[in-house]
């Protein structure tokens, strides 16, 4: 006799936690911190150092 199909909702809460553990997936070689992208808004440290670094004193204010 053929098995009579249950929707997973109405499975035990066992039997549900088995069915979603195999449609999970691992991020493998990916470490997923890394592809996050940086906040645009946000104040960055790195970015004003790098300003300060560009700027020349010895040339003074008009860059002669």
């Amino acid at each position: 006799m053929k098995q009579k199909y249950v929707p997973i909702e109405k499975q035990s809460k066992r039997k549900q936690k088995e069915f979603y553990s195999t449609q999970r997936r691992d991020w493998g070689n990916v470490n997923p911190v890394t592809r996050k992208t940086p906040n645009i808004k946000a104040y960055d440290r790195k970015k004003s150092k790098r300003w300060q670094n560009d700027y020349d004193a010895t040339l003074g204010f008009f860059g002669f």
